[in-house]
């Protein structure tokens, strides 16, 4: 501190000791620790204005350098509200267009799907039906039932149970009578 080394603060001390005193030493000594707070807190503070000072500085040099640079800041190109509103916009211009799209395709079914069948085909059978006579009856068989599906027997999980705790049974005290009252008498 200050370069002065160990010896030579304790040289101080003893020197202070005896010109000073022992019993004025320590109001001294708190008294000069008040100054030196003083003064610390004097150095911060105008340590803290140059530095705001200095902020403010290098905060006008970038300003200028932008306006210089682009002939100014236009603030309303970076309303990030117009980016929003034309993302919405174009949304709901893509489902309006599905939305007419799919209007058309159920009003025509076939203008869109060349795979579809037209309603006026012919339809075949598969197989021809039986021709019925008044002297032959129609064989017909029973539909075809279908085939059950084998179950899986279900493993049952084992199930712990806590055993219940043990909660002692209130006694029951027999209720005295009680003598009767006038009202009750009449």
């Amino acid at each position: 501190m200050f370069g002065i080394d160990s010896p030579e603060l304790l040289v101080i001390a003893v020197v202070a000791l005896v010109v000073i005193g022992p019993k004025e030493l320590p109001g001294l000594l708190r008294t000069w620790g008040k100054w030196m707070a003083q003064m610390r807190g004097m150095a911060s503070e105008f340590r803290g204005h140059v530095d705001e000072m200095v902020r403010q500085s290098e905060l006008d040099e970038v300003k200028k350098q932008l306006e210089a640079a682009t002939g100014g800041v236009d603030l309303k190109s970076l309303d990030p509200t117009k980016q929003i509103r034309s993302a919405i916009q174009e949304g709901m211009a893509e489902g309006e267009k599905t939305m007419a799209e799919a209007k058309s395709a159920l009003a025509n079914p076939l203008a869109d799907n060349p795979l579809a069948e037209p309603e006026s085909a012919p339809q075949v059978a598969a197989e021809p039906a039986p021709q019925l006579t008044a002297d032959t009856t129609p064989v017909v068989a029973p539909p075809a039932e279908p085939a059950p599906i084998p179950e899986a027997p279900i493993p049952e999980a084992p199930v712990a149970h806590a055993p219940a705790p043990e909660t002692p049974t209130p006694e029951v005290k027999p209720v005295e009578a009680k003598p009767a009252t006038k009202a009750a008498a009449e």
